[in-house]
């Protein structure tokens, strides 16, 4: 074989790549190390089993009072009576098909959003934008087109959740991006408009802003005027998350390069065209996940409505635990809870991720 001839490289040893490998150099890297993992592990281990012992093995599923559940395990029978007023609070059980059907259209509609192969994506954003709120509104309050009237203080649970979360968020969004332009404007009085908004609404928490929208709203208001307690609750969460909303997209703004704006200038392009086909863009995309991360808070947010008297998933609840015939299985209901909040939170959280990845074009790192 000639000199300046290479050999072929050859594989790596098999106990220095793969999940072997990992392991050699996280965990069992050094003596003390190995000690530890095992330890860890043997702990970790010992938790989760009983948790699956309790949750699973031991726990009681079918029945209808608490007659039907042991102590041994969790009372997962307490859930499955509650179930409805989990899902839809104090709804009508005649009337329980139309937030069914919410649910249903809300399901498909982020279906076809989230597949990547969906035709008219842009048309199905508007849909969900503009004439889904409007559908839901009719479907679920009533009182049109044949259907009965559902008072908004008979709804609750995930409903008024998902009601709260999907208004906030779609509504917020382009006040936050009109309230971030107006913070950065070289008008001097929008400028200072915006800031004392933003300002202002970041310096109190949600839970006065609630409190201020259901009980001193009114006393500002004609006598003859009464706004529903719901609405009340819409309008201070939109207008508080806005400004945190804002905030996010006007970091954005300044994390854009200079010459992106010069660049702009040089085209001719006017504010509203630099902005809307150059800026913008750039600005929303690198902001991502801080913009989900905002969204992710006002969903969990939303429990804070039942200061206000309306009984969210964490309210009903609460409420429920308060019944006489299933006291002792508080445990159950914040369990349940918990995983309904984490399953969406977490499902917008690996949304935002597969975004970031597809719309990255140079500034992930």
């Amino acid at each position: 074989m000639a000199k300046h001839e290479f050999q072929p490289d050859l594989p790596a040893p098999p106990n220095t790549v793969g999940a072997v490998g990992w392991m050699r150099k996280n965990l069992f890297s050094s003596p003390l190390n190995s000690v530890m993992t095992v330890i860890l592990a043997f702990l970790a281990m010992k938790g989760l089993w009983a948790v699956v012992e309790w949750a699973f093995l031991n726990a009681d599923w079918i029945g209808s009072s608490r007659d039907d559940c042991s102590r041994e395990g969790a009372c997962w029978v307490f859930i499955n009576v509650r179930f409805d007023q989990f899902m839809f609070g104090f709804y009508p059980q005649e009337e329980l098909w139309r937030p069914q059907l919410f649910y249903a259209i809300l399901a498909i509609i982020t279906g076809l959003l989230i597949y990547e192969r969906t035709p008219k994506r842009g048309w199905i954003l508007l849909l969900f934008i503009v004439a889904f709120p409007l559908m839901a509104v009719f479907l679920i309050f009533g009182d049109v087109a044949g259907l009965p009237k559902v008072e908004t203080h008979l709804w609750g649970g995930l409903l008024i959740t998902m009601i709260i979360a999907i208004v906030g968020i779609v509504v917020s969004l382009p006040i936050g991006v009109m309230l971030a332009l107006g913070r950065r404007s070289d008008m001097p009085i929008i400028r200072s408009l915006c800031t004392v908004y933003i300002e202002v609404w970041r310096g109190v928490p949600l839970i006065t802003v609630l409190f201020m929208a259901s009980v001193m709203l009114p006393l500002f208001m004609s006598g003859e005027s009464e706004t529903n307690k719901l609405v009340r609750a819409l309008i201070g969460v939109v207008m508080f998350s806005a400004a945190y909303m804002a905030e996010v997209v006007r970091g954005g703004l300044q994390a854009i390069p200079k010459g992106q704006y010069e660049a702009a200038d040089a085209l001719g392009l006017s504010y509203w065209k630099k902005m809307g086909f150059i800026i913008l863009p750039q600005a929303l995309k690198i902001t991502i996940p801080s913009i989900v991360n905002t969204f992710i808070g006002l969903f969990k947010d939303t429990s804070l409505v039942l200061i206000i008297g309306m009984f969210d998933v964490l309210g009903i609840g609460q409420s429920a635990n308060t019944d006489p015939n299933w006291l002792g299985f508080a445990t159950e209901s914040y369990v349940f809870v918990a995983l309904v909040f984490w399953i969406f939170c977490f499902g917008m959280s690996r949304y935002s991720i597969y975004l970031e990845n597809k719309l990255h074009t140079g500034h992930k790192r």
